[in-house]
């Protein structure tokens, strides 16, 4: 199963690989195949100091989860969105939040499910009749689903 995860859900995994999110990323990553957006890995290396401070990570536990985390994820280039893609993408979230653009059209683009944390976005593209999103909870009970039928 493909699953585009927004900044959210990578940051919150960084923040607390022991969270839910966290275990999702590490252990789901058996029975799904997490994509996010290149660009993110930039991002988080330019938040670096903040998630030091907030977590009191040393920097070599940082380095340490932040390659646990980022080794679960595809990293896809956005140079691979076609031009529909990212278009389709920006008229789904132009009234919602444009910064979630490329996660949208990424999602389109692999035809996955988005997996965010994002209120507003969630709520935002179920409205406008977007079916392929998934919460947490929706992720974990399909987790678990996998795991009882795995032993």
């Amino acid at each position: 199963m493909k699953i585009v995860v927004d900044s959210n859900i990578v940051f919150n995994a960084i923040l607390n690989t022991q969270s839910r999110i966290g275990q999702l990323i590490i252990n789901g990553s058996k029975y799904f195949d997490f994509y996010t957006v290149g660009l993110l890995k930039e991002e988080i290396i330019e938040h670096k100091d903040k998630i030091i401070h907030s977590t009191k990570f040393s920097q070599t536990q940082f380095n340490d989860t932040f390659q646990l985390i980022t080794s679960r994820v595809i990293f896809v280039d956005d140079i691979l969105l076609t031009d529909q893609d990212i278009n389709k993408a920006i008229d789904m979230v132009k009234d919602i939040d444009e910064n979630d653009v490329l996660f949208v059209a990424l999602n389109n683009h692999l035809v996955a499910n988005l997996w965010t944390g994002d209120k507003r976005l969630l709520n935002g593209l179920k409205v406008k009749g977007y079916k392929r999103i998934l919460t947490t909870n929706d992720l974990y009970e399909i987790f678990i689903e996998k795991q009882l039928k795995n032993r």
